[in-house]
């Protein structure tokens, strides 16, 4: 048995037949009871229940429960051996979030403190873990003395994607059970291992086939132990940092091999820290130097940051209007209108969720070309190992082509993925009204048309609304759902429902012009070609914008989008959409110069043999050039700040807008537009939460001096000014 190296255990037989063998229990009843946890007698174990719903999160009163149970049973006579086990759906999802701020969970007894009393118990406590055991819930388990799991579990440490470390012994305790580099790789990824890989690596000691038996073994194995004597602690076990101290240099190589994914975090290079501390320092010492590292962590705006993406993605699921009761219809079946790149992405997203989906097109060439991207797709994903061939066999075969339309009929969801224009896109959804069943889902992907005028072709408009999926569809996170003002609450919660189901950030948003993300994007990029009219260069306004945290600047995702997709949506947008304002000619001389980004390895850059990598470009430069000399600009040297200032500022004031038009109904669901839609850097929490903590009065300010100077077109919106004026900030911003 993993984990036991210094016990001989014997294998005891789970054959309630067999009296010699098999673990006979007598239940003596219930010991004591609280609100948070039960205590009972289970022959001479004490079994401790944690009760606190839905996740059993440690609040403090589920602390000073467990606390007074243990002790409770650490004192009775009666008791030889203790199991922890969770009520309801899981062991413990950790730590209660909401105390970090308040201080209460520094409050005694701290978890730390809770798991030391655990660890030097004179009598073996068992951890028996179902569901998940995660971040304070798996520390728990690490300083318990034997571990067993129920198959499918999942166990880990997912606290740096809080932008903290496990704060109660995890990174000290994690490598002495499973080596340094399994710790490494499971503590700065923060994804969880299954009760099966935990079981090989030696974390779990046990596995049952269900939850039905999790406690008979968890209270066999406690017997066991107690029979062996005086258990042993995890904090004393050094075999498996003994391996590692003979490679000290594991650590700076592991630091290289995370530089380009953990860019601009500091939390991975933390928990690193930390982990290196167990190989070097006393436990003792290691866990203070954990537990110090955690709360400079906590206090950090990086944390907070990404605790407010964590709220805000729970947040985004409580949409007005929709209510927890709400009838969500069923969806056993998809369809697809286009087999484009959007088309065919989308009907990977239904195919990777297990959902039959119908791809339909108007030509058998263009169904082909769309299969075959479909297929390319899959096989680079195994390819990569993310994927194996049967799995990806299993889901082309759920992808249906065809050219016949009246096939979308039997599809409970039918999403249409054409070209972005009104009239074909009417004549569309006039034809789904006369063949999709009466309770089928009617949604269109558009990225700016007004949802309602395309509902208003159906006999059931409250059956319509938006589902705007980002390109590749089939990779974007983000689904902005936009809600028509006739579409029913059962739609619009079908709509939600799915996208959990699709693994997308579902946020719903009101019918306007490009909705939330697109219509924030435009004064971004707009602004982006203005500096470059007026002196800067596209690699310099890439280079500030990638400093900031995206993973490209406007110029590179132009040319990934491709400069004629956005040439088209320009050429078909009426002047009233852009509200009359100039946009720079820039971008489309290069489209009429054939440089349509990348697919045409020539765009704002050049791209060399791999395609994916800009090069300047003399040819751009001299283009740009020309166009200030034509518009009288006289070129000047612009400063970063200025850059990201213009950029950025702008697209926060319009999503000022956006709050004040009631298009979103809280701040928070712009920031995972931004976040899940453009690669906004997720440890400065979204431009929102950045702007909130640059300070609004700044911003206002900052947006006013460029009004100043350019009148026609950066004008703060009215809530930005009325949020500044009063100290406020769009996080305590509410709709009327």
């Amino acid at each position: 048995m993993p984990g036991f190296a210094h016990h001989a255990i014997p294998n005891v037989t789970r054959d309630p037949l067999n009296a010699s063998t098999a673990l006979v229990v007598l239940y003596t009843g219930p010991v004591s009871m609280s609100e948070s946890i039960r205590y009972e007698h289970i022959n001479s174990v004490g079994l401790i229940t944690l009760d606190n719903p839905p996740v059993n999160a440690f609040s403090l009163a589920l602390r000073v429960s467990l606390r007074d149970a243990l002790t409770q049973a650490i004192e009775d006579d009666g008791v030889t051996a203790i199991v922890i086990t969770g009520g309801g759906r899981m062991f413990s999802a950790g730590a209660d979030i909401t105390e970090f701020d308040s201080g209460v969970s520094n409050q005694s007894p701290t978890l730390p403190e809770l798991i030391e009393l655990v660890e030097n118990a004179p009598k073996p406590v068992v951890a028996a873990i179902h569901g998940n055991a995660m971040g304070g819930g798996c520390e728990l388990c690490l300083g318990c003395h034997g571990r067993v799991a129920a198959s499918g579990t999942k166990i880990g440490l997912p606290e740096v994607t809080l932008g903290i470390v496990p704060g109660a012994g995890g990174t000290q305790r994690m490598p002495r059970l499973i080596g340094v580099p399994a710790a490494l790789n499971m503590i700065v990824s923060g994804k969880p291992l299954t009760a099966e890989q935990a079981h090989k690596l030696g974390l779990i000691d046990e596995l049952t086939d269900s939850e039905t038996n999790l406690v008979e073994s968890g209270l066999s194995l406690a017997l066991q132990l107690a029979e062996l004597g005086d258990p042993v602690r995890t904090r004393d076990r050094d075999e498996r940092l003994a391996e590692a101290r003979d490679e000290p240099e594991l650590f700076d190589q592991f630091r290289r091999k995370i530089a380009h994914r953990a860019r601009g975090f500091e939390a991975p290079y933390a928990c690193i820290e930390c982990v290196e501390a167990a190989l070097w320092k006393p436990f003792s010492e290691g866990v203070l130097f954990e537990r110090e590292t955690f709360q400079r962590c906590r206090k950090s705006l990086q944390s907070k940051a990404q605790r407010h993406v964590f709220f805000a993605e729970r947040q985004a699921r409580k949409v007005q209007g929709l209510a927890s009761d709400t009838t969500v219809l069923q969806v056993t079946r998809a369809a697809v209108l286009g087999c484009g790149t959007m088309g065919g992405g989308i009907a990977m997203c239904f195919a990777n969720a297990g959902i039959r989906v119908t791809v339909t097109e108007s030509t058998q060439d263009a169904l082909d070309r769309g299969m075959d991207m479909i297929k390319k797709n899959y096989h680079a994903t195994v390819s990569k190992g993310r994927l194996s061939r049967e799995d990806a066999e299993a889901r082309l075969a759920l992808i249906e082509p065809t050219l016949d339309f009246e096939t979308v009929g039997n599809a409970d969801f039918v999403i249409e993925a054409v070209f972005e224009n009104m009239d074909l896109k009417k004549d569309i959804f006039a034809r789904l009204d006369s063949v999709c069943h009466s309770n089928a889902v009617l949604a269109t992907n558009t990225s700016s048309l007004d949802i309602n005028d395309i509902a208003a072709v159906t006999s059931r408009p409250e059956q319509v609304l938006g589902t705007h999926f980002f390109s590749p569809a089939n990779v974007m996170r983000l689904l902005e759902i936009v809600r028509g003002s006739q579409t029913s609450p059962e739609v619009l919660a079908t709509a939600m429902s799915l996208s959990q189901r699709l693994q997308k950030v579902g946020v719903v948003v009101g019918v306007c012009d490009s909705f939330a993300a697109n219509r924030m994007l435009y004064p971004y990029t707009r602004q982006a070609e203005f500096l470059v009219e007026e002196g800067a260069l596209p690699e310099q306004v890439d280079r500030v914008l990638y400093d900031l945290g995206f993973p490209m600047g406007p110029f590179a995702m132009s040319d990934l989008a491709g400069l004629d997709v956005g040439y088209k949506i320009r050429q078909h947008r009426e002047p009233s959409q852009t509200k009359n304002l100039r946009h720079s000619t820039i971008a489309d001389q290069l489209y009429e110069l054939g440089r349509y980004g990348q697919k045409t390895r020539a765009g704002w850059y050049q791209y060399g043999e791999d395609g994916r990598t800009p090069v300047s470009d003399p040819e751009v430069t001299q283009t740009i050039i020309a166009t200030s000399e034509k518009l009288g600009i006289d070129r000047t040297e612009i400063p970063d700040e200025e850059i990201l200032q213009r950029c950025m500022y702008p697209l926060i004031n319009e999503g000022a807008r956006i709050l004040e038009e009631g298009i979103v109904e809280r701040s928070s669901d712009l920031d995972l537009v931004w976040l899940y839609g453009y690669g906004f850097p997720r440890y400065r929490g979204g431009p929102m939460f950045w702007a909130d903590s640059l300070g609004l009065a700044h911003v206002y300010e900052t947006m006013k001096n460029f009004h100043d100077i350019h009148p026609d077109w950066l004008e703060p919106a009215p809530l930005l000014e009325q949020l500044a004026r009063e100290g406020k900030t769009f996080g305590e911003w509410r709709a009327p």
